[in-house]
């Protein structure tokens, strides 16, 4: 690719022709036909446009629905966004596997958000302590205005304090501020008020007179929402009687299947391989429902890794017991989500998701989204301690895999039927379908 200025200044037609222009004959065509990916509907695509910063056209996912979701006594069918179907089946498997078993029971534990005003100060660090205790509640009323609209809604600010961080980096402290951001996600919010207190902060420390001269100064490095939200938790379980979970593959018991399921949870809180590919399993369905409902899944996931490793060692988010005869499977998670505002409010897609989930307020969705995260934990450990996790994936996938040898209608039921009982794998896909062409 050639250098270029002003790129953003083109219109969508003109980016993509300066793009064709910079690649081979060969990829041309694929690029200059980016058009047929456009929404048909003008003031759609233009929504979809201003999404984002150099659009060109929109790139599709699918959207899926896992049904039969019992959720508190109350069935849900949850919308997934997501390019791999393993992840809605086995989602739809667990959550009809625990329909008749008392389904998911949650809880919202805490749904705190937290933002800092990070600033260095070279003074008197009990002199700072002792005009922050003078100064808090200068600092509150400055953002009196902007905080009226969320706390009409039972929100606003929960908490202030100064935080002294001079042991790990020099003059470094925070204003760490807690807030309860109700339905929204709150970014905004959240930095539209960090960012009135740092500037307060900063004009109450130069004026103050009972400093010494030299240290008046104060040096505000940023003020920004933290997406670690430990305390906005949110805990998912199911739990039946041993001998209510049935038989499993291999003639396996249920009694054996239980104790093989729960070893295998705890292995993810021992192992960091198995933790990494256990949690990814979890946000296999959290992500799926995040991106339907126009949450942020990158902040969530940044939470969720965090969170696996607060102790200093990274662990499987889920938990599994085994008392009484007992079998309880639950996971505890931080999601910072919301239902209004951003891309919930403005995506067509999202608001679709909203209304199929009966329009939860915030706490409900973070609820729905755990027992997903739950569900699809279940699922991909269920397959690992019985069948293995390939027998069901790959079979998902076999039709991904003939599309990518452009298989005709024939050639995909013959395959179908072919490896109902034969391991899918790309390399057998592609010897049935040269097999199958050489007989024609």
């Amino acid at each position: 690719m050639e250098k270029i200025s002003g790129f953003s200044k083109l219109n969508k037609e003109e980016k993509i022709d300066w793009l064709a222009k910079n690649l081979s004959k060969e990829d041309q065509a694929d690029v200059l036909n980016i058009s047929k990916f456009w929404h048909k509907d003008p003031e759609t695509q233009k929504l979809f446009d201003e999404f984002s910063e150099n659009t060109i056209s929109n790139y599709y996912i699918p959207f899926g629905v896992a049904p039969n979701f019992s959720i508190n006594n109350k069935i849900y069918t949850v919308p997934m966004v997501i390019e791999e179907s393993s992840v809605v089946a086995a989602s739809a498997k667990s959550a009809k596997f625990w329909l008749s078993r008392g389904g998911f029971k949650t809880k919202v534990i805490s749904t705190t958000k937290k933002g800092q005003v990070h600033f260095l100060w070279k003074g008197d660090k009990q002199k700072l302590v002792d005009y922050f205790s003078i100064i808090k509640s200068q600092l509150l009323l400055v953002v009196k205005d902007i905080v009226a609209n969320m706390e009409k809604r039972g929100g606003g600010i929960k908490d202030l304090c100064l935080v002294d961080k001079t042991d790990v980096l020099e003059n470094y402290y925070q204003l760490d501020v807690a807030f309860e951001t109700c339905n929204a996600m709150g970014a905004n919010f959240i930095n539209t008020v960090l960012e009135a207190m740092g500037q307060e902060l900063k004009k109450c420390v130069t004026e103050n007179t009972a400093f010494d001269p030299a240290h008046r100064e104060i040096e505000i490095v940023m003020c920004i929402l933290s997406n670690y939200t430990p305390e906005c938790l949110v805990q998912a379980y199911v739990e039946c009687p041993i001998s209510e979970l049935g038989e499993f593959a291999g003639g396996m018991s249920a009694r054996d299947f239980a104790f093989r399921f729960e070893r295998a949870v705890k292995i993810a809180k021992i192992d960091v391989n198995r933790a990494v590919t256990h949690n990814k399993g979890i946000y296999n369905g959290i992500d799926a429902v995040i991106m339907a409902t126009g949450n942020d899944f990158r902040a969530i996931e940044a939470c969720g890794h965090a969170y696996a490793a607060r102790d200093g060692r990274y662990r499987g988010l889920s938990s599994c017991t085994i008392k009484d005869d007992i079998f309880r499977f639950e996971l505890t998670v931080p999601l910072a989500l919301g239902t209004v505002g951003g891309l919930t409010s403005l995506h067509p897609m999202s608001k679709i998701s909203l209304k199929l989930l009966g329009h939860p307020d915030a706490k409900s969705l973070m609820e729905i989204v755990a027992c997903v995260g739950l569900a699809q934990n279940f699922g991909a450990l269920r397959s690992l301690v019985t069948t293995g996790i390939q027998q069901g994936h790959m079979k998902m996938h076999l039709l991904n895999i003939l599309n990518q040898f452009d298989a005709t209608e024939s050639e995909i039921k013959a395959a179908k039927e072919y490896f109902k009982t034969t391991t899918v794998s790309h390399q057998a896909v592609r010897l049935f379908i040269e097999r199958t062409r050489n007989l024609q």
